[in-house]
């Protein structure tokens, strides 16, 4: 990868090689194209590595499969030269390198012959051999840069698709609280009969769509929950709803609960520690409104050991989903307990369940679906990368509400992390949409038991 001078004063400064991982175009296929005019290196290591995962239905055979061809599309027909072949305007270059071994010094502390260690060979090669560059080992293998760094070769996160800490605390202080002891017009809100009061006359800016509002009148009441309705410029009550026979127990339950079933908000989000509620409030939600959709579809990630998709477990599409819809399975139940067995809702739910109308479906079967009219409820969405949401989102057809809930702090996938995972993506890019509504539920409420586990342990 030769040093080419530049004629432009902007252009002197020399541009950058990134080293890429597996796990990078394993995590966005199109990677390469975040690293701005800078100049990619994809190690022949990582195809070796990529050609195993290719084959199957999940996220990471679809983002192979789409980065082997995106490369093919750019060397196709292409000489390499010194640099590789151009990306595109704007971009840098790409150049698939050979294997390379690790300088004599190094070659006593990485001793097995791994992809890792290969991978890490290159990388340290071009450093070497490129002086005049930055170049750095770009992975979201915590393990493999703590080896580079031991090493005394730089490595990075992929940063691109990470959000801000700031902007995840932010979130979790999204309840605004108003004090309404001396304010008519939120006393008007808060018992009134039309329960809405036009923003201007209790805020001084208007507030973005979905603002929630925590209203304090007078001392020792309940509290009053209410939301800003963008459409109609109104803040408007929040009520207290019971949605198959599930009510909610804090004021943030409240509000999952109305996002849940507000027919305006298309696409949920509820974030929140074990126990706080999410999933069973998105179910019962789900199924209080049954007869506004054809159908509702529950679905979870598959996270299993060693990256395997569940076709190799023994079984039907039923056998094979079993271990991951259970917790599911036990909110449904949940449900269930609150009517008498053999009464007309008990026996309505299970007609669901036999007749598909309440379907659990495996996430990887999703893609190329379109679907319209249904009540999509993703579970544990956390340990979804950001593509993956994009992939669900954009199979949404008219009439589709579609509910994501998980705990950012609590992730299975080993290169997502409460950063970079595809629910905290979800929430910061669209925070201020009026389609969009999330709600972070701190409160546990599964039991005293439980609440203490989560405090102390």
């Amino acid at each position: 990868m030769a040093t080419e001078k530049r004629t432009t004063k902007k252009s002197k400064k020399l541009p950058k090689i990134f080293v890429l991982d597996t796990n990078i175009p394993l995590h966005d296929f199109n990677a390469i194209r975040q690293f701005a005019d800078n100049d990619i290196v994809i190690p022949v290591a990582v195809l070796e590595e990529l050609d195993k995962f290719k084959k199957g239905n999940d996220n990471l055979a679809f983002n192979a499969r789409s980065f082997m061809r995106e490369v093919n599309l750019l060397t196709d027909g292409k000489t390499f030269g010194p640099r590789g072949v151009p990306i595109g305007k704007r971009y840098g270059y790409l150049k698939i390198e050979p294997n390379h071994p690790f300088p004599g010094g190094l070659q006593q502390l990485f001793l097995d012959d791994t992809q890792d260690h290969r991978i890490l060979a290159t990388a340290i090669w071009l450093r070497n051999n490129y002086p005049e560059h930055f170049v750095a080992l770009v992975t979201k293998d915590i393990n493999l840069r703590l080896k580079a760094k031991a090493a005394g070769m730089e490595a990075q996160d992929y940063l691109t698709d990470k959000v801000e800490d700031e902007k995840i605390e932010r979130r979790e202080k999204e309840v605004k609280d108003m004090d309404g002891a001396d304010n008519p017009s939120l006393q008007s809100l808060a018992y009134g009969q039309t329960n809405c009061v036009h923003w201007k006359k209790v805020v001084k800016s208007e507030p973005v769509p979905n603002q929630l509002y925590r209203i304090r009148i007078g001392s020792g009441g309940p509290d009053t929950c209410a939301r800003y309705d963008s459409p109609s410029k109104q803040i408007v009550l929040v009520h207290d709803i019971n949605a198959a026979g599930i009510r909610p127990r804090n004021i943030e339950q409240k509000f999952a609960l109305d996002a849940c079933m507000n027919p305006d908000t298309k696409l949920v989000a509820l974030t929140g520690g074990a126990g706080t509620g999410k999933t069973l409030l998105a179910l019962a939600a789900a199924i209080e409104q049954e007869a506004d959709f054809d159908q509702i579809i529950l679905s979870r990630p598959t996270v299993v050991l060693g990256g395997q998709d569940i076709g190799f477990l023994p079984g039907d599409q039923k056998s094979k989903m079993s271990p991951y819809i259970q917790p599911l399975m036990d909110n449904l139940d949940v449900i269930r307990r609150c009517f008498k067995p053999g009464s007309k809702q008990a026996q309505k739910i299970d007609a669901m369940l036999r007749e598909e109308k309440l379907l659990i479906s495996p996430l990887a079967y999703i893609r190329g679906r379109s679907l319209g009219k249904v009540y999509f409820i993703v579970d544990e969405a956390q340990n979804l990368t950001p593509h993956e949401v994009k992939t669900i989102i954009t199979r949404a057809g008219e009439d589709t509400k579609m509910v994501f809930t998980g705990d950012i702090f609590q992730i299975d996938q080993p290169y997502l992390d409460q950063w970079s995972n595809g629910l905290t993506h979800l929430t910061e890019k669209m925070t201020g949409q009026t389609l969009f509504q999330h709600i972070f539920l701190r409160q546990g409420v599964r039991s005293p038991l439980s609440d203490l586990a989560a405090k102390l342990l």
